[in-house]
């Protein structure tokens, strides 16, 4: 969600890629990070399923809505949460009170060293294992259905 500063914000993926000896994938949705950031190390996509993308991933950044929140906590990723407006904040203090990702991080806040640590963090990344599995052994869907159907 890096609209305005996206080209600081392109830069700033591309050092903290390199800085932290990780390789990125970063999807621009309406961002606009321009794709002139893609180099061996960071794939620039428009965009990704959530649920797809996140297992596959080794920590999760991203701006705090409750997708992406969702998504990442089910994905048993640490994360780093960079909310801009709306619900974001909550779910970016949520994920810090639950121990899977740091403290919020406003996007100006981020550093390659934070994020280094964050993705070598064994604490963040032992605790979101485990409430990645609790998630993704629960039928959510059913047991809202049968919620719904007490109800009517």
């Amino acid at each position: 969600m890096a609209r305005r500063g996206a080209q600081r914000t392109a830069a700033f993926v591309a050092e903290a890629v390199r800085t932290s000896g990780v390789r990125a994938v970063v999807a621009t949705g309406w961002g606009g990070i321009a794709p002139e950031v893609e180099s061996g190390d960071v794939l620039v996509i428009d965009q990704a399923l959530h649920d797809w993308l996140f297992p596959r991933m080794s920590a999760i950044v991203h701006h705090g809505g409750s997708g992406a929140t969702g998504a990442a906590l089910a994905s048993g990723h640490p994360q780093v949460v960079c909310p801009f407006v709306a619900d974001q904040p909550h779910w970016a203090a949520r994920m810090h009170a639950v121990d899977v990702a740091p403290a919020p991080l406003r996007q100006q806040d981020l550093t390659a060293d934070r994020l280094a640590r964050v993705v070598n963090d064994v604490a963040l990344r032992e605790r979101a294992e485990h409430l990645g599995e609790l998630i993704r052994a629960q039928d959510g869907v059913t047991v809202a259905v049968d919620a719904l159907e007490r109800l009517s």
